[in-house]
């Protein structure tokens, strides 16, 4: 009987073990794949030419001011560390200003501004740790970027043709300035304009820990996309 005893016990602690095991290897796929889900898709432009615009038709002068416009979005992307499963988290908001200058086939000045406090993921306690422990938005509530040196292109762009271009100019975020160069991508539709682009950076240039949460932690490294519609102001 104690023998029996011993036999069962053994089995059930085994079992408890393995039981552990498989949770702790599960755990992170079912938090990537269940809880968090699939993240956003990257920023790209959309070639969709308006109604009265023939694709291929080239642009007429687009000289002028031009402002961001609804469709917009911008936020970041990170990845996260759970048990050595990598997650990718997107936040968004469509709380993003702006005004463009256009002189011939220049653009001589951009700013943009997004309300970083209104960034959304998936999960509100992850929102509430990024506003408040990393980005502090309590002090810092905005985002902004600012054109530094003018772009100009060699040719008029045409209705539906996707332009990439190299933008630098100072990202400022939670409070700190930095000086980046971004690749664009531009397209022309004909009535409107799209730019969209994502910067890398890493959080510690910008005076920001990484989130840690204890059972997960974020990547030191992460990106700031953004997908902006342009219309004339």
């Amino acid at each position: 009987m104690q023998k029996r005893t011993k036999i069962i016990t053994a089995s059930i602690v085994a079992g408890v073990l393995v039981l552990g095991a498989t949770t702790a290897i599960a755990a992170p796929i079912v938090y990537r794949d269940l809880i968090v889900g699939e993240a956003d898709s990257a920023t790209t432009v959309t070639a969709a030419p308006s109604a009265t615009a023939e694709a291929g038709t080239e642009a007429s002068d687009l000289t002028g001011e031009w402002t961001v416009a609804d469709g917009s979005f911008a936020g970041y992307r990170v990845d996260e560390v759970l048990n050595g499963t990598d997650v990718t988290v997107t936040g968004r908001t469509s709380d993003v200003t702006g005004g463009f200058t256009v002189d011939g086939l220049s653009l001589t000045a951009a700013s943009l501004e997004v309300d970083v406090a209104s960034i959304a993921t998936d999960s509100g306690n992850r929102d509430e740790y990024f506003r408040s422990n990393a980005l502090r938005v309590d002090q810092f509530p905005t985002a902004t970027f600012v054109l530094t040196e003018p772009i100009t292109v060699d040719t008029a762009p045409v209705v539906g043709g996707v332009q990439t271009v190299q933008a630098t100019g100072e990202l400022t975020l939670a409070g700190v300035t930095r000086t980046v160069t971004v690749d664009l991508d531009a397209v022309w539709n004909g009535g409107d304009g799209q730019v969209a682009g994502s910067i890398p950076i890493t959080f510690a240039d910008f005076g920001v820990e990484a989130p840690n949460l204890g059972f997960v932690s974020v990547e030191p490294d992460g990106f700031v996309e953004f997908s902006l519609v342009l219309a004339r102001a």
